[in-house]
């Protein structure tokens, strides 16, 4: 009898995984990460975080909030999945639209001809040609939204990802408090 009641703990623990794994998947990513990057604490030493490398979100489970620190530069800095694919960019809420260059384009899925590109768009670095785009899914943390107009940019002409209001505006609210931005969906 004991066996019998063990046996279905376990399996009723096992089937509810998947179940739990649905409603916060990034919980479970951040588990599994935290656990590969582990290292002995006699070996561990404090490291700076550079300033062009994303900044960890910090998630809030209930709702749909993220949080993401200001880094030492003054950006906003985040990993952010677009089509399903990470890339790390900076929220600029200066910026009209979302907008990376040809190579991330091509990896989030995007396909382009010469012939697209046929915006003139004034950036610091002088006129460049651009080219819309539509991105199906962007993510950060638990926010999630589709259909979300974009820029495409030469590779010359953009070399990071800047997360614009053509995102920004379809969240609830968004505001930076104490050094941080919260979003809101």
């Amino acid at each position: 009898m004991h066996k019998l009641i063990a046996l279905s703990i376990i399996v009723g623990s096992a089937a509810s995984v998947p179940l739990l794994y649905q409603a916060n998947p990034d919980l479970f990513e951040t588990m599994v990460r935290d656990r590969l990057t582990e290292k002995p604490a006699q070996n561990a030493q404090p490291q700076l975080a550079k300033a062009s490398q994303p900044a960890p979100v910090r998630k809030q489970l209930s709702g749909r909030r993220v949080q993401v620190p200001m880094d030492a530069r003054g950006h906003f800095m985040a990993e952010f999945k677009l089509n399903g694919h990470r890339v790390a960019a900076m929220i600029d809420t200066g910026a009209t639209l979302v907008a990376f260059n040809q190579t991330t384009a091509r990896r989030i899925g995007i396909k382009l001809s010469q012939s697209d590109f046929r915006y003139e768009v004034d950036t610091a670095n002088g006129t460049v040609s651009a080219a819309a785009a539509r991105i199906d899914s962007l993510q950060i943390g638990r926010i999630h939204v589709e259909d979300v107009e974009a820029l495409v940019l030469e590779d010359k002409a953009l070399s990071s990802t800047l997360i614009g209001m053509s995102f920004m505006k379809k969240l609830a609210a968004f505001r930076v408090e104490d050094g941080t931005m919260l979003m809101e969906q």
